[in-house]
């Protein structure tokens, strides 16, 4: 997911060991991906920010390998789990699900907090200019009133007599 920078969309690829491309999308902000490695080795993949190269990107991505471990020794047999090996089970996934929550939660809070400090950045530069152009102004209207009331001698010559 692309959190923060231009027009949140970001360029993804993944290979396999042999170069093989297994996933390959453009402009996307979101996104996920399931496969089974059919192969030991090392898979590469690719965040391109082509398009957008004058605008800095933050993508946060996440692994997720294999299963989890069974919380119990006996939870793969072929009898069925006690009552309290069950609500286990349960509580366990509901709590999977609430870290998935969290992640969400947190990835829109770093959107929220990075538009937050840009807004107040471009307060900031904005304010300095504006007491700069007031600063301008109450200089010029200074000098404006002074020219009202200065004295402006005039000489007269007298030509020839």
């Amino acid at each position: 997911q692309v959190i923060t920078g231009g027009h949140y969309d970001v360029d993804c690829r993944l290979e396999d060991p042999d170069g093989i491309v297994l996933y390959k999308e453009m402009k996307k902000q979101y996104d996920s991906f399931t496969f089974t490695a059919s192969r030991n080795g090392t898979y590469k993949f690719c965040f391109s920010n082509e398009f957008s190269t004058f605008t800095h990107k933050t993508v946060y991505f996440d692994f997720q390998v294999g299963e989890d471990p069974p919380l119990f020794p006996s939870e793969n047999r072929a009898t069925a789990l006690t009552q309290m090996e069950s609500a286990c089970v349960s509580i366990h996934e509901a709590l999977k699900s609430v870290i998935d929550y969290q992640t969400h939660f947190r990835l829109r809070e770093a959107q929220g907090r990075s538009r937050a400090e840009d807004l107040n950045t471009r307060v900031a530069y904005w304010s300095i200019g504006e007491a700069i152009i007031l600063l301008v102004v109450s200089i010029g209207q200074v000098f404006l009133l002074k020219s009202f009331f200065s004295d402006k001698r005039t000489t007269t010559t007298r030509v020839g007599s």
